[in-house]
């Protein structure tokens, strides 16, 4: 029997499972106090899924406020946080909209289609702020690569994302792809899309103008995800697996496409007042987010919504997190209009609601009242927690074990050094990552300029002018559990660095907070560092925060992952011509490292791979220096210097050589600088460096423009397709030639390399 707004009035003491949706005592209590009586059936569902740490961060947003609070001064930013993704502008009338979010949870409890559907989602937020999305990237973190649950979980994630981002037409661009054991029950499924728009294209989630239809569009509502991700994403898994296994969604990618292009449509022709995706917790958010940010009233006609399950109740097409729907707010005299662009295209719509000014937001089925909420207290006007921190116990003594040459031993001949290399080369964070990115599509629509293994995606917004973007996504999740201050803020650098390197400039970030549980005070205090530390780098950097997401609860019993905050920031180049690759190619061309070198190994794949071993500091990171920096490498590509460029991060010079050398396929004779331990050049991973070949006829403009800033540009090399002949490989055979190391030199013959690399992965997953 169907529980009504008048049987919660007249049946006050009727039980409800409140604890088992999620819902603490007090919280339920408060549900109470709000409405004046308990709540309805459909009323709990609504607000379990609403004030669920997913939907709600309700344990995130005092310390999220430091993003508004010390926003730096731009005229970029056209839309920022608050919206389903942030907007900025990028010249010439045009406007890009791009977020990150989680799809973390689900991906663990069934990891092809929880991969896809983050993939639908966050293409969704893209296209209800108006824009047309252009592509997409995927940072993926998992457990230890030779463990058996990531050969469960791996291949059906990237099967998910290359499948459904493949079927949709959009390219990947870039992501990252990390093994580490700390996320090994909880691996990170991270999605960002970027999508494009003249600046009178963009619209907001708002329900406005009373009298007005609320349209529900797209596929049919399912029993799938029932509870999906917001309830999935608000709970610990426990050492015998998921508490709480809700259907995962079910995603349709065909079906995206058709609403893609029938919300294009649509809002193109000027018929929507306002727009929402339905992503996690389904009807219940649109209605109650739509109702919230317009006139403040909207009434419900919950049996009007189109079912592919007709025995669910009210409270679980409330819940339903169905893929591929969307709500629109439309005129009543153009409701005609909007169904006639829907039927088109083969998309489903039916008028559910209306918008009035009750202040109120009720739902109706069969006749029967089953909601009636103030929709604030719904969408925004959730629980706030200001929650204990307290810095853990053991990160001092980590800190204090750092790798100096008396803790770890170190290589310490040119042989030894080798070794060294090809190990790490072989390793799986450093390896190539070709059997995952082939999966994608990295060049339909023609529009990609650069793409993985490139440090930075790029795409062509404007055909005549070449005005395009660039993106990188980094975190370093062993960085940001030695320090998560600097951690996130080396984070912020790496990305920021990987789109200056492209010849782009950086403007906005978004980011994906990935932590484990709220409720453990350590964890708490990581977050709170790690916001602070953006948010303080953010202002530095001048570029805002324009959105993202935060994922909580990634832990496994009292297991944390390591904090790992992805920064996802997009630079605008105003013609993508002149964009730098990483590939060097011409003989003669001098190789240059721009910044410092400094014994810097805490955190670092030498110390991860060859020993086991985390501790001591991150790498020292000097934000004005970093801003040097991309000036540096903006300019050199404005101005022709460079040919190739590469940023030095995850194994040092050494491994951002090499994979120049190998994108290229052309050696080098390279050699470490006077005065400076080889193993230190090739391996530390200071920040604030990249590697750049210049031409001999700019060498001159370029040490003047280095020079005439202050900043380090030491020559290491020059580009030498015949040293590997020299070096008695065959007459043709490349190779990467290091002199000066203890007496010898370290001779890496190219093709070798490339086999070490290419067959890692291959070999862990077939």
């Amino acid at each position: 029997m169907t529980d009504t707004v008048a049987a919660a009035q007249q049946q006050p003491d009727t039980p409800q499972p409140f604890a088992e949706l999620g819902l603490k005592p007090d919280e339920y209590a408060r549900i109470a106090e709000i409405l004046g009586r308990r709540p309805t059936a459909s009323e709990l569902a609504m607000y379990s899924v609403m004030w669920s740490e997913h939907c709600s961060y309700k344990s995130s947003k005092v310390h999220l406020r430091q993003f508004g609070d010390k926003k730096p001064e731009t005229d970029a930013l056209l839309v920022g946080i608050g919206e389903n993704a942030g907007v900025v502008d990028i010249g010439a009338g045009w406007a890009v909209t791009f977020k990150v979010e989680s799809h973390n949870h689900p991906s663990y409890v069934e990891p092809y289609q929880g991969a896809a559907t983050g993939v639908g989602g966050i293409v969704r937020d893209i296209m209800s702020m108006g824009a047309r999305p252009v592509a997409v990237m995927d940072p993926l973190r998992f457990g230890a690569a030779d463990h058996p649950d990531t050969r469960r979980v791996l291949p059906g994630v990237v099967a998910g994302v290359g499948g459904y981002g493949n079927c949709l037409g959009l390219p990947n661009i870039g992501g990252e792809v990390v093994f580490d054991a700390s996320y090994q029950g909880n691996p990170l499924v991270n999605a960002l899309c970027v999508g494009v728009m003249r600046h009178e294209d963009i619209h907001l989630a708002s329900a406005r103008g009373v009298g007005n239809a609320v349209i529900l569009y797209g596929a049919r509502t399912g029993g799938d995800g029932i509870g999906g991700v917001s309830v999935l994403a608000s709970e610990t898994f426990t050492d015998g697996g998921p508490t709480k296994r809700p259907s995962v969604q079910v995603g349709d990618p065909f079906m995206e496409k058709l609403l893609i292009e029938c919300t294009l449509e649509v809002l193109g022709s000027g018929i929507v007042e306002g727009i929402q995706d339905l992503g996690g917790a389904g009807i219940s958010c649109a209605t109650s987010e739509l109702a919230s940010n317009g006139e403040g009233g909207m009434h419900v006609w919950l049996d009007r919504v189109l079912l592919r399950d007709p025995t669910l109740s009210p409270e679980e097409i409330l819940m339903s997190e169905s893929q591929e729907r969307m709500c629109a707010v439309v005129e009543p005299a153009k409701v005609e209009q909007f169904l006639a662009i829907c039927a088109k295209w083969d998309v489903e719509a039916v008028v559910i609601g209306e918008v009035n000014d009750s202040g109120r937001l009720t739902v109706d089925w069969h006749g029967e009242q089953i909601v009636d909420v103030p929709p604030r207290t719904v969408a925004h006007e959730g629980p706030v927690y200001n929650r204990p921190l307290a810095r853990p116990d053991w990160l001092t003594p980590r800190q204090d074990d750092a790798p100096t040459p008396e803790r770890l031993a170190r290589p310490s001949t040119a042989g030894e050094i080798r070794e060294t290399l090809l190990t790490l080369f072989a390793s799986p964070n450093l390896a190539a990552k070709d059997w995952v990115t082939d999966q994608y599509d990295r060049y339909v629509m023609g529009n990609t300029v650069l793409a993985q293994p490139e440090d930075a995606g790029m795409v062509r917004i404007d055909d005549e002018t070449g005005l395009g973007v660039a993106l990188a996504t980094d975190c370093n999740g062993r960085f940001a559990a030695l320090d998560p201050y600097a951690g996130a803020q080396l984070a912020l650098a790496e990305a920021y660095r990987n789109v200056s390197v492209s010849g782009a400039v950086p403007l906005a970030i978004t980011n994906c907070l990935n932590f484990g549980s709220p409720e453990d005070p350590a964890v708490m205090w990581q977050f709170s560092q790690a916001v602070t530390g953006l948010a303080d780098a953010c202002l530095t950097m001048g570029t805002p925060v324009t959105g993202g997401n935060v994922s909580f609860y990634n832990q496994t019993g009292d297991v944390a992952i390591h904090p790992t905050p992805v920064v996802g920031v997009l630079g605008v180049i105003d013609d993508v011509a002149r964009r730098t690759p990483m590939a060097w190619g011409t003989d003669g061309d001098l190789i240059y490292v721009l910044g410092e070198t400094r014994d810097e190994f805490g955190g670092s794949e030498w110390a991860h791979v060859i020993h086991g071993h985390l501790g001591g500091m991150p790498p020292h990171l000097d934000l004005e220096s970093e801003r040097q920096l991309s000036q540096i490498l903006v300019a050199g590509s404005r101005d022709g210097m460079f040919s190739a460029a590469h940023d030095v991060s995850d194994g040092g010079v050494a491994v951002a050589l090499v994979e120049m050398a190998l994108r290229s396929g052309v050696g080098a004779r390279c050699w470490v600088p006077d005065g400076v331990d080889p193993f230190v050049f090739l391996l530390s991973e200071s920040a604030t460096r990249a590697v750049v070949v210049v031409a001999r006829s700019e060498e001159l403009r370029f040490t003047e423009m280095c020079g005439a800033r202050g900043f380090a540009a030491t020559r290491v090399g020059v580009v030498d397709s015949g040293i590997g002949a020299e070096a008695g490989l065959a007459e043709d055979g490349q190779a990467l030639v290091i002199g000066g190391v203890h007496g010898e030199s370290v001779v890496l013959d190219l093709d070798e390399v490339n086999r070490v690399r290419q067959a890692t992965l291959p070999a862990l997953f077939g």
